[in-house]
């Protein structure tokens, strides 16, 4: 799958074996977005080594080696266009994707975000199909999408549905039930943070063009306002791990906060226009309440760190999204974003920082904070401390609570909790929340109550460390996620994971295929037997009490069984701990103050 080839070969076959008069391509596997996707893991090999990404990831069937195999496929079989195609596949349903598909069809459809591992409602589609053989492009395009999950014979029919449960009995950790769960609350439950999009090719060349204007236009905006929005977008699951800021936005809900952040009436203008193409391109489009600000378009705006690093950056970006960085200005305006080398509407060519051009940070806070004083030194279970702080600095982000118990015999910190902390000032667009921080200094107060968080599987409980997922809404509605190792009882299978927690419950898993954080993000459908292996994180000081080095270490074994993972909150033991702030700001860099507190 890997190979360009293969998908000729595939596709040349079919055509001329069963000749028709409009044809569907429909390539269903593990996506990364502009990267690409459809790994090959057996037998392997490596990616192209003159692009970075390319090298690192292995061998992959690029974005650019998509749209050539699709040139190959219509000039072998005098095919015109092809009538869709569809992305079943994780992260595809961005600009650039929709931009190298443009030439080879009249319509697509893909996810902004990861999939669930049911994919897409096949049965519910391809049954209108059959009954309308002369369904349009687009026709087939919005059913694709409205039957998406709500349709699945998975969840329809309850003889399948029944089944789908039975296989993983796990799936009452998904639904907090078991025995017999109606389809629409089936449909409801994996449907939280779906997204869904059918598009209108024909309109991307005027799309692209309004993104041109706008971007032109951002030139004259002040470049840490559009790092805020930047920041704050509806944002989807990083390929390229947790220590940098997630780098899919929706571009929709990115061009609304500039409007509010930076507005100018020249930029109003050209969001206007923008988000007017969107809407004319898009067919139909769905997503979950756990993505309330997606609009059917995610790009590509990395933080300062990723685009100076080659992996990540404008030479590998520009060499694997080839054609939306030739047609488009947004590889312009990443250049000027962070190096301030402006350009011009008519600009037409790939760009990306010379060797010597200083990679700048728009984002940078500067950030400082005092030390952290406590109301005691001393803390109970319902005896709760309050800690307050200075907080000085531009261009803050996030703030974010931080908890580790200390090690004394080690000399090392283990996490054990970490949140964030909220704004005295919360905004919302679109049912995303964001901080304000004002302007100027400002005191950060928390009450922190001694508790720590564990997963049980119904025999046994492993502390865990839960990291927020998403600012300012309720618990309940938030989401919170664990990382760990997830191995397959059948096949023996291992591979980096996360688990998604909502509420309390279990609400996603999703695996890493490739080495590290930096891969392909899929969804697994948990199976009685497998396991997942927690990863402690722990901070190494020295002699004076500075952080040496961050660990990761396996620590306790969680087996999915009938009852399912349920998230416990726990008092904290009694012992040492070190509490304090982690300051973000706009570009991903943190400042940090902290104190100790003893727990009794």
């Amino acid at each position: 799958m890997a190979d360009g080839g293969t998908l000729v070969d595939f596709v040349t076959w079919a055509i001329n074996s069963y000749p028709a008069d409009k044809y569907v391509l429909i390539l269903s596997d593990h996506g990364m977005g502009w990267p690409g996707g459809w790994s090959d893991p057996v037998p392997g090999g490596s990616g192209d080594p003159r692009i970075p990404l390319a090298f690192r990831l292995g061998d992959n069937l690029f974005l650019m080696e998509l749209e050539q195999a699709l040139q190959q496929i219509r000039s072998e079989t005098g095919l015109d266009k092809f009538e869709l195609v569809g992305m079943d596949a994780c992260l595809m349903g961005q600009v650039e994707v929709y931009s190298a598909l443009a030439p080879h069809a009249l319509y697509a459809v893909a996810s902004e975000e990861v999939e669930p591992s049911l994919g897409w409602a096949y049965t519910g589609f391809l049954q209108a199909l059959s009954e309308d053989p002369d369904i349009s492009g687009a026709d087939l395009g919005r059913l694709i999408v409205e039957s998406y999950i709500q349709e699945d014979q998975r969840i329809v029919d309850d003889q399948a549905r029944a089944e789908f449960l039975r296989q993983g009995a796990p799936m009452g950790g998904f639904f907090g039930m078991m025995g017999d769960v109606p389809a629409a609350q089936l449909a409801r439950q994996i449907g939280q943070d779906i997204t869904l999009t059918a598009v209108d090719l024909s309109v991307m060349p005027e799309l692209l063009n309004s993104l041109n204007e706008f971007v032109f236009e951002l030139q004259q905006a002040d470049q840490s306002q559009v790092a805020g929005a930047r920041t704050y977008a509806q944002s989807f699951t990083s390929i390229f791990g947790t220590q940098v800021p997630p780098s899919y936005i929706d571009l929709g809900h990115f061009v609304q906060l500039v409007v509010r952040q930076a507005g100018t009436s020249q930029i109003e203008g050209a969001a206007e226009r923008l988000l007017r193409a969107m809407d004319q391109a898009i067919l139909a489009e769905k997503h979950g309440p756990k993505k309330p600000g997606a609009t059917g378009f995610t790009v590509y705006f990395p933080n300062s760190q990723l685009y100076r690093n080659p992996v990540t950056g404008a030479e590998s970006y520009t060499a694997i999204a080839q054609r939306f960085a030739k047609d488009s200005l947004w590889d312009d305006f990443l250049l000027y974003h962070y190096t301030g080398v402006e350009f011009e509407p008519q600009a037409e060519q790939a760009v990306m920082p010379s060797a010597s051009t200083a990679v700048r940070a728009p984002g940078l806070g500067q950030v400082q904070i005092s030390p952290i004083r406590l109301s005691s030194q001393v803390a109970a279970p319902g005896r709760p401390v309050t800690l307050s702080a200075d907080i000085d600095g531009e261009n803050i982000g996030y703030i974010y609570l931080m908890v580790g118990y200390y090690d004394r015999a080690a000399n090392s910190i283990f996490l054990a909790d970490t949140d964030y902390l909220e704004s005295s000032d919360t905004r919302e667009l679109n049912g995303v929340y964001y901080p304000d921080w004002g302007d100027g200094g400002f005191t950060m107060e928390f009450e922190w109550e001694p508790v720590v968080f564990a997963i049980s599987d119904g025999e046994k409980r492993v502390n865990a460390l839960f990291k927020p997922q998403s600012y300012g809404a309720t618990f309940e509605e938030a989401i919170y996620s664990v990382d760990g190792i997830y191995s397959f009882a059948e096949s023996g299978e291992s591979l980096n994971a996360r688990l998604n927690f909502s509420n309390g419950q279990l609400l996603t898993v999703y695996g890493i295929t490739g080495e590290g954080e930096t891969g392909a993000p899929r969804q697994i459908t948990p199976q009685s037997g497998d396991t997942f292996t927690v990863i402690e994180q722990r901070l190494d000081l020295d002699s004076s009490g500075k952080v040496t080095q961050t660990v990761n270490q396996e620590g306790g074994v969680l087996t999915f069984g009938v009852g399912g993972l349920e998230w416990l909150d726990l008092d904290a033991a009694p012992g040492e701990y070190i509490v304090g702030f982690i300051v973000e700001d706009l570009d991903g860099n943190r400042s940090e103050a902290y104190t100790q507190v003893i727990v009794e």
